[in-house]
Order: structure tokens, then C-alpha cells, then sequence
């Protein structure tokens, strides 16, 4: 990875620390919608002005549009099952195979495209900071490789499952009085252990049946035709 983009995650990771400050002295105004707009903006164009600047590929955009048609798919197909779902495991595929950026844009842009069924909300860019920095970790050089190991695969679905989770009851938090409180969010993720292991095994599941069939053909194609290299 180069140095401008180790900076460039350096300045998200402050710029986000510094968000999460003011959204604390600001909750008491109920302004957290704001703050929560700010923060995935501010962790989406960075992402999406690296990948605009990349040489353009049909074939790259097409690839990045069948994974997102197929993660939005899944959350429409597994409705009825809230916590077990699809939707994270092909997001980690699309890293993967595709790189951080494309991991992050297929993230995110299945959340808000797939809650234009499901409702969109303060809870969107939540969503969107959620499942695209699960993309964008996984997309990362070194677990590009990593994540290929099937151990380190499982290890990874579940301590994603618990990301996800972990990120979404900070907003759970939020929704009840516009505050953050520890002890609250303690006892919302607690509640939320049951949903959070459907998520842990869904992932486990989805990625061990997905990381095959989808792995082998993002693989050959961008050995083909040098597309999401690093």
C-alpha cells in the first residue's frame, strides 16, 4: 500500500475521532442525524475519488455491479430471516477479490440502495460506514491473502458478524434520546447477542458456500484481464 493511502486512513481514522467528539457535545441538540451523514461521507469520498481516479474499466464497473446486484439481491431474497443473510459475505468477496475501494463501494452501496425496499433512515449511513469498512478491511493487501485461508475466512465472518452489530446498536443507542451512553450500549449489544451470532454464522455459512464458485471466477477474471490489482 503506498504512503498516500496509509495517510489517507490515517486522516479518516482522526477526521472520524474528531466527529465522534462533536457528535457528543452536539447529541444533546439531537443533531445526530448530522453527525452520523458526516461521518460516512467523510469515510465514502475518499474511497470514491480513489477509485473515480483509477483507469477506467467496462469490465470493472460490470464486476462491481453484478457483486452489488447480488448482495442487494440477497438481502431481498433472505427477508424474512432478519439477522441471516448474505449480504456481509459477498461485500467480503467483492474486498477481497477487488480490492479496498471496491469492497467499500460495494458496501455501502448496497445499503442504501437495497433500503430503498427496506427504508432509509438515520440508520442508512450507518449501514453504509458499516458494511463498507467490512469491505475495505478485507480488501486490504495483506488480508486479501490472508482471508484466502479458510480458517482465517471463518475467524473473520464472525468477528465481522460482531462489527456490524457493534456499529449498528451505537446508532440503537442514539435513536432512543439522541445521547450515548455506555452502560446503555453495553445492554443493546447484550440484547442484541442473539441476532448478533445469527449474524456471526451467516457469514460462516454464506462465506464457505460463496468463497468457491464466486472466489474462482472474480479470481480468473482478474488474472485475465489485470483488473483490481494492487
Amino acid at each position: 500500500m503506498s504512503r498516500r493511502r496509509v495517510m489517507t486512513n490515517i486522516l479518516l481514522v482522526l477526521l472520524a475521532l474528531v466527529l465522534i467528539w462533536l457528535g457528543i457535545r452536539l447529541f444533546q441538540d439531537r443533531r445526530y442525524n448530522l453527525i452520523s451523514v458526516l461521518m460516512a461521507l467523510s469515510a465514502c469520498v475518499p474511497f470514491y475519488y480513489a477509485y473515480e481516479k483509477r483507469e477506467g474499466s467496462i469490465r470493472r464497473m460490470v464486476l462491481l455491479a453484478v457483486m452489488t446486484a447480488l448482495a442487494v439481491a440477497g438481502r431481498f431474497i433472505f427477508a424474512m430471516l432478519p439477522g441471516f443473510k448474505p449480504v456481509t459475505a459477498i461485500v467480503i468477496l467483492s474486498g477481497m477479490y477487488m480490492g479496498a475501494e471496491a469492497g467499500f463501494l460495494v458496501g455501502s452501496l448496497t445499503a442504501i440502495i437495497s433500503n430503498m425496499f427496506f427504508g432509509q433512515g438515520p440508520w442508512t449511513p450507518f449501514q453504509m460506514f458499516a458494511w463498507g469498512i467490512i469491505g475495505m478491511i478485507a480488501g486490504l493487501p495483506v488480508m486479501r491473502n490472508v482471508l484466502k485461508r479458510k480458517p482465517a475466512l471463518i475467524v473473520y465472518g464472525i468477528f465481522t458478524g460482531f462489527l456490524y452489530s457493534a456499529l449498528m446498536d451505537v446508532w440503537t443507542v442514539l435513536s432512543m434520546d439522541g445521547t450515548f451512553n455506555l452502560w446503555l450500549y453495553l445492554a443493546a449489544m447484550l440484547r442484541a447477542a442473539p441476532v448478533t451470532i445469527e449474524y456471526m454464522t451467516a457469514n460462516v455459512v454464506f462465506l464457505l458456500l460463496a468463497a468457491g464458485p464466486i472466489g474462482r471466477k472474480l479470481e480468473r477474471v482478474r488474472v485475465k484481464h489485470g483488473i483490481f490489482d494492487e
